[in-house]
């Protein structure tokens, strides 16, 4: 059964507490992906998403394992976003004391290359409503297109 993925500004409204905290972040990281393009944008064009974040608690663990404070994210972020392209469409939202789980089928991409990838984020937030923690998940296709003898 094929999947229906809805543009995630399509659904902002329909949730409310730290769900739409979630959505309404990502929808400012395309915003500030698209901005990146501009000439002088620079680590400050964050400032959107650092109203949401506990700077001073902040760690991202990414599709890598890689773990990243917020003031080392930003100049990634920056650096990443100059030169990227990204899109996100929804897929689900889930809530749960504190902790909000986004699955997003997400489009990547650089110049002619773009890949579509699977993700599921976990954002974890402090007694005040910021995101302390974000963890990244990924599934992508395997190089290639094939399937590892193993699985076959």
């Amino acid at each position: 059964m094929d999947k229906v993925f809805t543009d995630i500004s399509a659904v902002v409204g329909e949730y409310s507490g730290l769900a739409r905290k979630v959505l309404e972040y990502s929808l400012a990281v395309k915003r500030l992906v698209d901005a990146a393009k501009q000439p002088g944008f620079g680590a400050d064009d964050w400032a959107p998403l650092t109203e949401m974040i506990a700077v001073d608690d902040f760690e991202r663990v990414g599709n890598f394992k890689e773990v990243m404070r917020w003031p080392q994210y930003v100049e990634f972020m920056t650096k990443w976003a100059s030169s990227a392209q990204w899109e996100g469409s929804f897929k689900r939202v889930t809530e749960h004391d504190g902790v909000v789980f986004l699955e997003l089928e997400e489009r990547i991409g650089s110049g002619e290359t773009a890949s579509a990838v699977n993700s599921v984020s976990v954002y974890e937030f402090d007694e005040a409503g910021k995101i302390r923690h974000l963890d990244i998940y990924l599934q992508m296709p395997m190089p290639g297109g094939a399937m590892p003898a193993a699985y076959e």
